[in-house]
């Protein structure tokens, strides 16, 4: 779906996966939601679209992001299923997000902070829970983790894009020093790719956020 990375496959990935987990159900329970996210709704607003509600338009509506066989609700999981209420909305934005996971010129690891950091700031239980769950998989550890929720991270690189997402989010802008830092190690394509999945999750957090989406 639209959220995920990829599922983690070596044991490597397996235990480092493992200690984020940990770290996210300890925050868990000392803030009684999902880290980063807030407490969430008691039912959804707008619930998957049951299976026999599916017909044809549905289904075309997301053949650029999901096979065949995976075009129901079980297939899409509760975020897209939601989506395919509103078919033609759900094919538009279905075009957008495959450029943001799949087509992105940002690398993976970095593509990650972004969208974690608009989790936190958004309050997004479905959009954090997913990408946590691969966070492993392209280096971020449970210490990165942490420090990403905190918006301090050790790394210059990574502290420069969380800066980029806190100023995307509270001014709708990128500040000149920002901008600068960031065109030192970023191409052209992946500065624009970074403001674009900023914009894309936060827009993703706020439809998920009203509408009750909650994680499988």
């Amino acid at each position: 779906m639209i959220t995920g990375i990829g599922p983690i496959t070596s044991q490597r990935d397996l235990r480092a996966g493992s200690r984020l987990h940990t770290t996210s159900d300890r925050l868990r329970t000392s803030t009684g939601h999902t880290p980063g996210t807030g407490k969430g709704m008691d039912q959804m607003r707008l619930p998957p679209l049951p299976a026999d509600e599916w017909n044809d338009r549905t289904r075309e509506a997301f053949k650029a992001l999901l096979p065949r066989s995976a075009r129901n609700p079980e297939g899409a999981g509760t975020a897209m299923s939601t989506l395919a209420r509103h078919p033609d909305l759900a094919e538009a934005y279905v075009t957008f997000g495959v450029h943001l996971n799949f087509r992105s010129t940002l690398p993976a690891r970095l593509k990650e902070l972004v969208i974690l950091r608009v989790a936190v700031r958004r309050k997004s239980a479905y959009i954090w829970t997913h990408h946590l769950a691969g966070a492993a998989a392209v280096g971020l550890s449970g210490a990165d983790i942490d420090s990403l929720r905190a918006g301090s991270l050790p790394d210059v690189h990574d502290q420069t894009i969380i800066e980029a997402v806190d100023e995307l989010d509270e001014l709708s802008a990128v500040s000149d020093r920002t901008w600068s830092a960031l065109c030192g190690y970023l191409t052209e394509q992946q500065c624009m790719d970074l403001v674009f999945t900023a914009g894309g999750y936060m827009l993703l957090a706020m439809a998920y956020n009203t509408f009750g989406v909650q994680p499988e």
